[in-house]
């Protein structure tokens, strides 16, 4: 017997919640189950249906009345898709989608899922996301502040279930095509005979990209043959913090340190012909993906001991670990690293499929097949 569910999220756009969202309904569709999402729509509309799920868009992601009338229009089309499953991934759809719930009679009322993607501000607002029959944690870190924050949800609801990365894409001996390698020589010549040091993620303050810049000034300062990236874009809203960081970097000397890659659709290579790649983050991230796409493709990921990249370093790459805020220990950490043979062990628990299947088990417990 197959299972309907239905993913609730705002909008599906490139992001942590919207490419976990594909690929679990990827998941669904090879074992033959149904899979819908509802969202405000967005660019990765066209890449969910190529997979064979269906999408149907409502806006239960703005905040506005209009969002409202959403609840009722949801209702109906649990009901005429007949779901088994509603499986919200973020705060406001998960409002949208308990009320309409709520109005369906308890016979047909479908099983009710949510997934923490990161650790809320706890609130009134922030505990629809541990209302769940079942309440999914993307890591052990999410987990914890789950029971910390909202000790009245049964141990038994929680599940964690850690985000993966595809093996496929990457592995040890992934390689750039050629003519990647020869494009990139030619627009960074910069790069040549440099030790790489990359800071992936988009440019915002908590991201940690002011600590990379004295990271860099400290190891230029030891006369180290190294080069800057910083791998990631600023939204419209944070253009100013751009050129704050451009201002920072010319202020201490480092024009010809350090490179602002902006956006890129590259950034597997990028963290390929990397050395060390960093996470720097301020604050703790509920997961830390781009900390296990670089040490799945064999490069050394330094990161602060918090949050999720601190707990997949623990598993993976342990001497990449530094306390947070620490800018010293981060250099020692660098000078370490690059002065000898360094090896990042090619298993790890942090695997698509595994994700895939995990989830795939709890619609399975909830909804049995036989």
């Amino acid at each position: 017997m197959a299972i309907t569910v239905m993913q609730l999220l705002p909008a599906l756009n490139v992001g942590g919640v919207e490419r976990g969202t594909l690929e679990i309904a990827a998941a669904l569709v090879a074992r033959n189950h149904r899979a819908i999402v509802v969202s405000g729509g967005g660019l990765l509309v066209n890449e969910l249906k190529a997979l064979g799920a269906s999408h149907i868009e409502c806006p239960i992601g703005e905040k506005s009345l209009r969002t409202l009338s959403c609840v009722r229009r949801l209702r109906a089309i649990i009901k005429h898709e007949e779901v088994d499953i509603v499986h919200a991934r973020s705060r406001l759809p998960a409002w949208v989608g308990y009320r309409a719930l709520a109005g369906i009679s308890k016979q047909r009322r479908p099983r009710w899922i949510t997934t923490v993607h990161g650790p809320y501000t706890v609130n009134a607002y922030s505990n629809i996301m541990v209302t769940g029959e079942r309440v999914i944690a993307i890591s052990k870190f999410i987990g914890d502040y789950i029971r910390n924050n909202y000790p009245s949800v049964p141990a038994s609801k929680i599940r964690v279930v850690p985000r993966g990365i595809d093996g496929n894409r990457y592995r040890p001996d992934f390689t750039p095509k050629p003519a990647w390698h020869k494009r990139w020589l030619l627009e960074h010549p910069e790069l040549h005979g440099k030790k790489l040091l990359v800071l992936p993620g988009r440019l915002t303050r908590w991201k940690g990209q002011e600590e990379f810049i004295a990271l860099i000034e400290a190891l230029d300062a030891k006369g180290i043959p190294i080069h800057g990236l910083i791998a990631g874009g600023a939204a419209r809203s944070n253009r100013k913090f751009e050129t704050t960081l451009k201002s920072l970097a010319a202020k201490h000397g480092l024009e010809a340190k350090i490179t602002f890659l902006g956006r890129s659709n590259d950034l597997r290579e990028i963290l390929h012909v990397a050395d060390i790649v960093y996470s720097l983050t301020l604050k703790p991230e509920a997961f830390g993906r781009t900390t296990i796409e670089a040490l799945g493709l064999g490069t050394p990921v330094i990161g602060y001991d918090h949050g999720g990249t601190g707990e997949i370093l623990q598993q993976v790459f342990p001497q990449g670990l530094v306390p947070p805020r620490d800018i010293s220990a981060a250099v020692e950490t660098t000078c370490s690293l690059l002065s000898g043979p360094v090896t990042v062990p090619t298993e790890h628990p942090y695997k698509l499929a595994r994700m895939q299947a995990d989830t795939i088990e709890i619609y399975e417990e909830l909804c049995p097949m036989g």
